[in-house]
């Protein structure tokens, strides 16, 4: 067989890690012309991380000749590693994603490394199919999702393919890739819309200078949007009447005086659901479930609703000021649906809530009214007018799709007596859902006749039958409308609620699941705020504008486990996360409404009545009977998906794939003991694959770092993963450990101080460490136990998070790790210290006269770095340990600064390697038992090691070996 010759590439080597992960944590709050403000996906990936590992895994490593066995000038190899880290990082800002001179240099060097690969590969018997230096391999991702991988292969150059089980996920990558490089460069055909028509007083002539890219479909998204909301406005304006301020209302709320008289724009209803009273004396009296009263918590804009009680019944008014402390609980009395009846204070349990929610009992009474004022936020109590314009709602359609009752993402909805998708929305808002959807169709149909006037050839194709003429066009345009339909879904729902904090809406979906809401918010569709029909449009439209201007975009719906996509393609993929994330009947709530808008363009993707779930690739133990069940579902289907991609992937590349790193393992019951994460890599190794690498991205915003007392683990890890050769060897559990020994040490090494990468934080080390560990252990078709048996996953992850843990310190820093891991900071009794001590190779006086515990009244505790001495003397003291010198240098830190840290460390240069491994191993000992504030100092020393270096050098520290060279 003749071999193919791969060279390693720079993923499988070196990555700018903390460039990344700072502007993948800052993409989180972007959102103009973001990709995921043209519709939500749970769990999408940033494009940043995207873009940055698509890079890496194409091109060369500048010391790839030194892997193909060839002589490689190491200083010039890392010159240019250096000036590939350099595109990395230009590459990964926001304000890059469209640079087209970055991305011309990204795309200069894809081409550079390709024509490599193929000369190097041009005598091969395959090299016309597989190493044609004038074209680039295509890419496909067969877990597409939310989209951003391919999308961002396709902005670096290549023909990208995406594919997914869920018709929601592949509407979205056909909005992304597919349908924008048919229209590129087109004008729009839409009538402009004149400069006094719209709430937001645009003209469109002056939109863009030129319809280059997508521009001209953005805009057309933009034109035909307006005409929906126009004519929607007409046909059910009335349903949402605007606020007349009055005298009386002015003479009860001086601070709406500046609004007497005028009307205004209602921006949200904020309503509460209610049931009957338990109270016997008031059980024919709807009492309200109100989480707060409170409207505005913002300073100097405090307001809250007031309920007036009169007998047996109630009303609410609103008042501005001081808010007062009952009005911060509402009625709610604890945790979960335990709330008081406001008549009678008698306790309305959860039980009782759920019983007649459940028997249809259940109904809400409006609270508030926020209108649109100048630059502000006005609230109101309810008006009459108001509550009317709810019951003259005549709902034509509502979904009836049974919401899944077992899935714990979505099962508070039939829990509260809505068991249908159509049961989550009021009337008022199924209407205007109806309209908007309704309209949809209309829009196809004026923007199909613009077409053929503007000159568009009308060939009756459609985009289902790969037309790129009037009718494609005009449906594309319908595509993107359809998404601000189903955006005002998600804030245009029962289960949306007000932020008093921030004067807006928070949305269905703020996070991957629908909790229950208790007192919800009624958006407006035609406010110019959130939740606005024009909102949506004019979000949709600025992410269509900035998709890349050429490229190639094929999308389709397919298993992960049969397709033929990804033959000789470069294959980077985010599949499902084990348990954690139940798309499939999250999407429903989406579904329902895009298949009112889209079947008719595409039949056969929105031929089912709900998302397919049987053969969704997650661990749903309701699906399957049992969490073993569901787990052995997971991995056979997983390992399935895996072989197909090790079996078509591209011999040139490595494969990439995201995971959502959960360190915390499930409860063994049910026979299964296995963690998401194990269960995932079994199937990745089982599937002929070995890893090359992993690393962890982080890409959550600073607010979750460990310092502001949270856990922080990087939300993702990326396995890099080569084809297993067939005729691995095996080798046994010994000769594994022994490699593990002769392999971690540097590795570990090279990760603390940086060496050709970013050096990895603390918190990600037991996450990072798994990249050389696992590469050991999956190059061998089997590590044999003692007796045999092939070593599992979890002994592989045992073995290698251990060596982080066995570092050679001196036996008194091994008795104050032992200590600390098992007490802490806090005291423990005298004798079990003594035995410990002995077992460590030291002695109780002997800590005592190091300076690192205190002891008395029969019990000892290890002294915190706050207690240890300021005047204390290195050179001075005869038993220094690790622990001592660690302590001693965060106290200087804290108290002096970086500077007088650095003057410490210059005098004990012989320390400076067991600091560092000291630092990150008590770390990593604090991050697994989730002691935030314990692991804050060892964190901030980390963080500080820059300078602490600089200052120990300026003050004379020569040679620092093993130092943090950040």
């Amino acid at each position: 067989m003749h071999p193919i010759k791969t060279p390693k590439k720079l993923i499988e080597v070196a990555l700018p890690l903390d460039a990344i992960n700072v502007a993948a944590a800052r993409e989180k709050s972007i959102r103009h012309g973001h990709p995921s403000t043209l519709h939500l996906w749970w769990a999408r990936r940033p494009l940043a991380a995207a873009r940055a590992v698509i890079f890496a895994q194409m091109v060369n490593d500048p010391g790839y000749e030194r892997h193909l066995g060839r002589g490689v000038n190491k200083e010039k190899a890392a010159a240019e590693r250096e000036r590939l880290f350099k595109i990395i990082e230009d590459l990964v800002q926001w304000e890059n994603t469209n640079n087209e001179e970055v991305l011309e240099r990204a795309r200069a060097e894809l081409w550079k490394s390709w024509r490599e690969t193929c000369e190097l590969n041009r005598n091969h018997p395959q090299a016309a199919e597989l190493f044609n230096p004038e074209k680039l391999p295509g890419f496909h991702d067969p877990f597409a999702g939310g989209g951003a991988l391919p999308l961002e292969a396709q902005r670096l150059g290549l023909e990208s393919y995406a594919s997914d089980l869920n018709p929601v996920a592949v509407t979205i990558n056909k909005a992304m890739i597919e349908i924008p490089p048919k229209f590129a460069g087109r004008a729009p055909v839409g009538p402009e819309i004149a400069a006094d028509k719209g709430s937001k007083k645009r003209a469109t002539r002056d939109a863009f200078e030129d319809w280059s890219g997508a521009k001209g479909l953005a805009e057309d998204v933009r034109r035909y949007g307006a005409w929906m909301r126009e004519q929607a406005e007409q046909r059910i304006g009335h349903l949402y009447p605007q606020i007349e301020v009055t005298a009386e209302m002015v003479a009860e709320r001086p601070d709406l005086a500046q609004y007497q008289g005028e009307k205004l724009t209602v921006i949200a209803w904020l309503w509460a659901r209610t049931v009957k009273s338990p109270n016997p004396a008031f059980s024919h009296v709807e009492v309200p479930l109100a989480s707060t009263f409170v409207l505005s918590s913002k300073a100097g804009k405090e307001a809250y609703v007031e309920p007036v009680i009169e007998g047996d019944s109630y009303y609410f008014t609103v008042k501005v000021g001081a808010l007062p402390e009952e009005a911060k609980s509402g009625t709610k009395a604890a945790k979960g649906a335990n709330f008081i009846c406001l008549l009678s204070g008698t306790p309305i349990s959860a039980s009782y809530i759920r019983a007649e929610a459940q028997a249809g009992r259940i109904g809400q009474k409006l609270m508030a009214v926020v209108a649109e004022g100048k630059r502000e936020r006005v609230y109101a109590p309810p008006i009459l007018d108001h509550i009317d314009a709810t019951l003259n709602c005549e709902v034509t359609w509502k979904p009836e799709l049974t919401v899944t009752t077992p899935c714990h993402d979505v099962d508070r909805l039939p829990m509260y007596g809505m068991y249908t998708w159509g049961d989550a929305f009021t009337d008022r808002q199924l209407v205007a859902l109806n309209t908007f959807s309704e309209l949809v169709h209309e829009a196809i149909a004026l923007a199909h006749d613009d077409a053929i006037h503007a000159g568009f050839h009308d060939d009756s194709l459609g985009l289902d039958q790969s037309g790129s003429a009037a009718l494609a066009y005009a449906q594309a345009v319908g595509v993107y409308l359809a998404f601000a339909v189903s955006k005002i879904s998600n804030i245009g729902s029962s289960m949306a609620s007000w932020m008093n904090d921030r004067g807006a809406f928070r949305e269905t979906f703020a996070r991957q699941a629908i909790p229950m809401v208790w007192d919800f918010a009624e958006a407006n569709p035609f406010s110019d705020a959130g939740g606005s029909f024009e909102t949506a449009i004019d979000k949709g439209a600025m992410a269509v504008r900035d998709f890349p201007k050429t490229g190639n975009g094929f999308v389709f719906q397919q298993d992960a486990q049969t397709q033929t996509i990804s033959l000789n393609k470069l294959i980077s993929t985010d599949p499902p996360y084990y348990d954690n994330i139940g798309y499939a009947d999250l999407s429903d709530f989406f579904y329902v409404w895009l298949r009112r808008s889209l079947r008719s363009i595409f039949p056969n993707l929105y031929s089912t009545l709900a998302v397919p779930k049987a053969e969704e690739l997650v661990a749903a133990s309701y699906r399957h009977g049992s969490k073993a069940k569901a787990e052995a579902f997971f991995l056979d289907g997983m390992t399935a998906a895996m072989n197909n991609l090790a079996e078509q992937a591209h011999p040139a590349f490595p494969v990439t794939i995201y995971y959502a790193f959960k360190q915390a393992e499930t409860k063994a019951d049910a026979g299964t003991s296995s963690t998401g994460w194990e269960t995932f890599l079994a199937a990745v190794l089982k599937a002929g694959f070995s890893l090359s690498g992993t690393w962890p991205m982080r890409t959550e915003g600073a607010g979750r770092l460990i310092g502001k007392g949270t856990n922080a683990l990087a939300s993702s890890i990326v396995l890099v993963c080569r084809k297993r050769a067939d005729n691995a060897p095996t080798i046994s559990r010994r000769d594994f450990i022994r490699e593990l020994n002769a392999t971690l040490p540097d590795a570990l090494a090279d990760m603390t101080r940086g060496g050709i990468n970013s050096p990895v934080a603390p918190v990600d080390l037991s996450q990072a460490i798994i990249g050389p560990g696992m590469e050991v252990f999956s190059k061998y078709s089997a590590v044999l136990e003692a007796d045999g048996k092939p070593m599992t996953v979890r002994s592989a992850l045992q073995l290698i998070n251990r060596f982080i843990g066995e570092d050679d310190f001196d036996h008194d820093t091994q008795f104050c790790l032992a200590w600390f891991e098992q007490h802490g900071w806090a005291e423990g009794k005298y004798g079990d210290a003594d035995v410990l001590a002995r077992a460590k190779g030291t002695s109780v006086g002997g800590l005592i006269d190091a300076g690192v515990v205190e002891s008395g009244g029969g019990d000892l505790r290890l002294l915190k770095w706050a207690e240890m001495p300021r005047d204390w003397s290195p050179e001075n003291d005869s038993r220094v340990p690790i622990w001592e010198a660690l302590h001693q240098l965060i106290r200087a830190l804290n108290q002096d600064g970086e500077t007088a840290a650095g003057s410490l460390l210059a005098r004990m240069p012989d320390k400076t390697a067991g600091i560092t491994a000291l630092t990150y191993r008590l770390y990593t000992l604090c991050e697994r038992q989730g002691w935030a504030e314990e692991a804050r100092a060892y964190n901030e020393l980390q963080g500080a090691w820059a300078g602490i270096e600089q200052a120990s050098q300026e003050a004379g520290h020569i040679g620092s070996q093993g130092a943090l060279d950040i």
